[in-house]
């Protein structure tokens, strides 16, 4: 049985069942604050867990993306070494939003395993959660009892809270789970050791596939537990052991999952896989992580030195590393498996098939761009190897390599090995900790439970009808954000719209007889309206008039239909390879984000503001769909985003059926003719494959207009107000050019006559030229021109120039050949001693180095030390 054909008969069996089927969810979260990543199959079901939102199908069932590099999941140290674990896996999964528990979850996978997949019944084994007394929980008998009746009790284990009672993370759903182990050993194997004393021990072949887990509580931000308003169902099992499984594999990579990626790898790098541990282990790296940097950016995340970003970035240059070094991949190779990937999943996730070409310039990007790090930082691994100590490389010189040339410590290792030297790695795991602990600091966040005021329910919008109403405060929090408390209030209704879509949250107030509280911000919290205020209201229980701030969403709402008019139009200009890949709509200006490998032509930018300031006065009307089902959507050509998650029903916003049709939560205009006037400012490069607009429109486009013409008024007044503005100025450029040539002669000839009048002053000393003087030079090159005169004249020359340069200090040292090679003098040492002098500090090579400064009147005390130093 095929990978395609495992995954098939799960989504088969479970529609059987009544399940509802629905796709993936986008790899990278947009309104969940707790996560970078989606990390397992319930992300997306939260609110329905939480009770924030209610799920229109109590049974449904998927395979989801999932990505576990950081945080509490972090898996990606055993990514490779061993043969089970991934950073990106699908897990697949069955839910139950208040329907059915315990009984039908483990009736049915037990049918599932041993029924449809043919696993055999006596290799498996099941774990039950033991209880735990610390957090008042008892035994989960009921599970216990259901297992009975398919398999036999030897083989239902206690698991204790660590691997059976599973948490999202500090705070949200949890409880009790069974976990489904499967023994894969040889007959030999089985009858030497049982099966049930390898469970949960980490072995490769006796491994976890499949995770019921009972829905029953929610972990406050104190620690204690609440029930849930109702009981759910959350399985989870890795796809990836499932296929080992049934494929008879002992190994992950060894089943049509990867054999595609590890055959392609093993070609271009003309090494058999399992002939070498490490070839072996460096195949298996890449095949994984070719995956999860794959689906990470088809869904909207470029790899950066931030967040989700760096996650992304740190995984392609993990798979870098050991493609350099032990596949001998010295040129950008991983962007080659993306077709095959693409090629191998696009029945299942066709968003990476239809953006493999997009996808794979960012990742040859990133990799041409880590290479040529790699390299510096070989060279800087020769430096420090010429300045060892008892020829140990220090934790923080093997830190300073990880941290700012990516070395792993085994790859620093192991060219130390190679070279005859050793790494301080006690250093090194000190220097990381202090890393981590750094990390955790910036990145924690004080965050309290929300007190309830009203009942709890999900807040109306009602913002894109109306702009103010009267709302009750349903619950609220305190929050601490860079050491300033603010709170967090929700409502029950709200015509603020939350920020989403690139569109900035609204501001505004809420008010009543008593009081007035400003309204900062709003955002999304998973399906929450969350506003921001400074001051928490006196009386929660009153009612307020809450207010948007007119101005600022109508001139949102103009950058953000211009957005729309902005996509249609690059489409049709560009080509329609162009997909939006992020934007950023406010109050004063748009930017939008768009998938194009050149830079724009001047022509193709005016042809872009022709178009839409064309369609600007055209006036058309908004034609706004809410609530149409998805499907009808797409059949409407509405364009759906890669990496957004849309429900089974969705908005649409048209601007003329064969213009602009897009699928969008955010406000916009009655009719284009309220945008007025469309202006880009700048297109330029955001990464690999993708470029940039800057925009504004409205009032910002009349006084950016506004603004230029005075530019151009004041600039033909100052030059007399010429006929001819363009040939005027280009006549002046000239004129200029041609004075700044002649006084480049008159600095050369300067600087020539003092090289010749510095060359006589040099002093015959202990068997070398010295020369220590003070100069005034015309620019640095200047100076580094008289140097390097002076040293093809003297090869036994020792310089020491103490420079004014335009007014600020300087200090040059320069050593020539012969006396370089008696390592008698260090020019750099030098020049960081006397560069004290003048405030200053600088650099450079043994024989030439250069330093700045503050202190020009230091500029004496520089030869004085100088004479002092060389004596």
């Amino acid at each position: 049985m095929d990978s395609a054909s495992i995954r098939r008969k799960f989504l088969d069996f479970f529609a059987s069942k009544g399940h509802a089927i629905v796709p993936s969810a986008p790899l990278v979260l947009k309104n969940d604050p707790t996560l970078l990543f989606t990390n397992s199959g319930m992300v997306q079901f939260k609110d329905y867990f939480l009770g924030n939102a209610t799920s229109r199908q109590p049974r449904i069932a998927d395979t989801q993306k999932c990505l576990r590099v950081s945080g509490k999941h972090n898996d990606l140290e055993e990514v490779g070494i061993d043969t089970y674990h991934h950073t990106l896996f699908e897990m697949l999964g069955n839910w139950s939003f208040g329907d059915y528990f315990k009984k039908e979850a483990i009736e049915w996978a037990w049918e599932l395993l041993t029924e449809v997949y043919k696993l055999p019944k006596d290799r498996l084994y099941v774990t039950v959660f033991e209880g735990d007394s610390k957090e008042n929980l008892s035994f989960d008998q009921e599970a216990h009892d259901y297992w009975k009746q398919f398999i036999a009790e030897d083989r239902i284990l206690n698991g204790n809270k660590k691997d059976n009672f599973w948490e999202m993370g500090e705070m949200g759903p949890c409880g009790p789970c069974s976990e489904i182990h499967v023994d894969l050993r040889t007959e030999d194997e089985v009858n030497r050791i049982p099966g049930k004393e390898l469970v949960n021990n980490d072995h490769p072949q006796v491994v976890e596939i499949w995770n019921l887990v009972f829905m029953e509580f929610n972990r406050k931000a104190d620690g204690s537990l609440e029930k849930l308003p109702a009981q759910h169902v959350d399985t989870g099992m890795g796809f990836e052991r499932l296929c080992m499984a049934i494929q008879k594999k002992t190994s992950n990579y060894d089943t049509d999952v990867f054999s595609p990626l590890i055959d392609f790898i093993g070609e271009a790098a003309k090494v058999k896989y399992k002939q070498d541990e490490k070839s072996d282990i460096a195949m298996r790296v890449i095949a994984d992580h070719v995956r999860a940097v794959s689906f990470a950016i088809a869904d909207g995340q470029l790899p950066s030195n931030t967040g989700a970003g760096y996650v992304i970035r740190r995984i392609l240059r993990r798979a870098v590393r050991y493609g350099f070094t032990f596949l001998n991949f010295k040129e950008p190779f991983i962007h080659k498996l993306v077709p095959v990937l693409g090629n191998q999943l696009k029945d299942v996730f066709p968003e990476l098939e239809k953006q493999k070409e997009y996808v794979g310039k960012v990742i040859l990007e990133e990799e041409s761009s880590f290479l040529r790090t790699l390299e510096k930082g070989l060279k800087r691994l020769e430096i420090i190897e010429t300045d060892l100590k008892n020829k140990t490389v220090s934790g923080e010189q093997a830190f300073e390599l990880y941290d700012t040339f990516g070395f792993p410590l085994d790859l620093t290792s192991l060219i130390a090995r190679e070279r005859g030297f050793s790494v301080d790695e006690q250093g090194f795991k000190a220097e990381m900790e202090k890393q981590k602990s750094r990390s955790k600091a910036a990145a924690a966040k004080e965050t309290g439970d929300w007190f309830l005021v009203g009942e709890d329910q999900k807040p109306e919008f009602i913002g894109y009808d109306h702009l103010s109403t009267d709302v009750k405060i349903v619950k609220y929090r305190k929050i601490k954000q860079k050491n300033k408390e603010l709170i967090q209030l929700v409502f029950d209704r709200t015509p603020f719209y939350a920020e989403s879509g690139g569109q900035v949250g609204d501001i505004g107030y809420i008010e009543n007889a008593n009081e007035k509280i400003f309204i900062i911000d709003t955002k999304k919290e998973n399906e929450m309206i969350v506003h921001f205020a400074e001051k928490l209201p006196e009386n929660l229980n009153a009612t307020f008039h809450a207010q948007v701030d007119k101005r600022k969403r109508m001139l949102s709402m103009d950058n953000h239909s211009a957005t729309h008019l902005l996509h249609a139009t690059l489409r049709q200009v560009l080509g329609k390879h162009v997909e939006q890949k992020g934007s950023l709509v406010s109050d004063k200006i748009l930017r939008f984000d768009f998938s194009h490998f050149t830079a724009m032509t001047n022509d193709e930018i005016l042809k872009v503001e022709d178009i839409v300031n064309q369609k600007i006065r055209e006036n058309i009307k908004l034609d706004e769909k809410r609530n149409v089902p998805i499907e009808k959507a797409k059949s409407l050509g509405a364009m759906a985003l890669f990496g957004e998650k849309y429900g089974d029903f969705v908005r649409v916003i048209t601007f003329d059926p064969d213009f602009s049709v897009e699928l969008c939560g955010g406000t916009h205009v009655p009719a284009t003719g309220q945008i007025g006037l469309f202006k880009i400012i700048s297109e330029s490069s955001v990464a690999a494959g993708v470029r940039r607009i800057e925009a504004i429109t409205a009032d910002g486009a009349e006084q950016y207009v506004r603004e230029e013409l005075r530019v151009l008024d004041k600039v033909r007044e100052l030059l007399k107000n010429p006929k001819d503005l363009i040939t005027t100025t280009m006549n002046l450029l000239e004129e200029k050019h041609a004075l700044e040539k002649k006084v480049e002669l008159f600095q050369q000839e300067q600087a020539n006559l003092l090289k010749d009048q510095l060359a006589k002053k040099a002093v015959k000393s202990n068997g070398y030229h010295l020369i220590i003087e003070r100069v005034t030079v015309a620019n640095a090159e200047a100076l580094k021109n008289i140097a390097y005169g002076l040293r093809n004249q003297f090869d036994d020359l020792l310089l020491i120039l103490a420079a004014d340069v335009e007014s600020k200090p300087q200090v040059t040292v320069m050593i020539g050949e012969k006396l370089a090679l008696t390592n008698k003098y260090h020019a750099g040492n030098l020049v960081k001693e006397l560069a004290k002098e003048i405030e200053g500090g600088g650099g450079g090579q043994p024989f030439f180095a250069t330093a700045g400064g503050k202190n020009l009147n230091g500029l004496n005390a520089v030869l004085e030390k100088a004479r002092k130093l060389i004596a």
